[in-house]
């Protein structure tokens, strides 16, 4: 009996668990999430959580966006890195951590002197140059520009900038539910002829001369006498404004292929017509060219003989 006792006595300090007190443990919520106050030390460590690292990134990128405008070597270097894969087309780089991009301008319409124009001959020579240099891999491009001096840096931007701009004439949607409106061209045109101002662009320097196939033969006579008007005076309409369509383009080309005569859409500004006219109307009295002062003769001859 006294052995029952004991046995009784010894487990009544004990508690079972199964009757144990509730401890209340402080519940942390973030955002209305409950977050563990304690980790189990023998989970494998589990990544950020994905809001925490936008969070995070937000405050290092609009630091780093604060360093980079800092330090503008570094700020052409990340442009010319960007730019360069644009223009080259290498793929390794499309997921810069630059937002910017190149978008190359195409020519749905072509004229067929378009690549044989000494300006395409140009541009295709020096992006095969700078083609030849430029390392394909990403990390070698990267290094590759910084070690380039500040000349060699300043020319391939201009190069890689230069494929961007965009100073084509567009049909726009006459509803108005097109991307393209036509007042987004307007503006468009409107921001060419300023960066046409900025470089002093030239057309006739260009290589751009009137002939029957880029102009002449496809606007109306009047057009074409207004032409030689503007650029050789009313003499010469008079001598050629009797010919057919056909044949009037074909004097009309010898006669504007030296004068430096330019269409609207390719003037720089009307200040640039305006001195070729001036400086023609001057120069009226002076001798028209060997052909036409052949017809001249010729004519005047008949009118004695008659």
């Amino acid at each position: 009996m006294q052995e029952e006792n004991t046995n009784e006595d010894a487990g009544a300090g004990k508690f079972s668990p199964a009757f144990a007190p509730a401890t209340q443990q402080p519940v942390i919520t973030i955002e209305g999430r409950p977050v563990d106050s304690e980790e189990d030390e023998t989970d494998a460590l589990a990544p950020l959580p994905e809001r925490l690292m936008i969070e995070l990134t937000a405050h290092r990128t609009l630091a780093l966006q604060n360093a980079v405008a800092n330090n503008p070597r570094v700020a052409m270097t990340a442009l010319l890195h960007k730019l360069v894969a644009d223009t080259f087309h290498y793929a390794s780089t499309s997921a810069a951590g630059l937002e910017i991009s190149l978008r190359q301008i195409a020519f749905p319409i072509q004229p067929t002197d378009l690549k044989n124009s000494a300006s395409s001959h140009a541009i295709a020579e020096r992006q095969n140059a700078w083609k030849s240099s430029i390392p394909r891999d990403d990390q070698q491009l990267w290094d590759w520009l910084v070690g380039l001096d500040d000349t060699l840096r300043l020319a391939l931007l201009a190069h890689c900038v230069s494929h961007g701009v965009n100073a084509l004439h567009e049909k726009a949607d006459r509803y108005g539910g097109g991307a393209v409106t036509a007042h987004s061209v307007q503006q468009r045109l409107k921001n060419a002829d300023r960066l046409a101002q900025a470089v002093d662009l030239n057309m006739v320097d260009a290589g751009w001369k009137p002939t029957i196939d880029n102009y002449l033969g496809r606007v109306p006579k009047r057009r074409i006498q207004d032409a030689v008007r503007e650029a050789m005076g009313e003499r010469a309409v008079q001598l050629i404004e009797h010919l057919k369509k056909g044949e009037m383009a074909v004097e009309a080309e010898r006669l504007l292929a030296d004068s430096g005569w330019l269409p609207e859409p390719l003037r720089l500004d009307d200040f640039e017509q305006a001195d070729l006219e001036v400086g023609e109307t001057a120069g009226e009295s002076e001798e028209l060219p060997e052909f036409l002062s052949d017809v001249e003769a010729n004519e005047s001859g008949d009118s004695d003989c008659g």
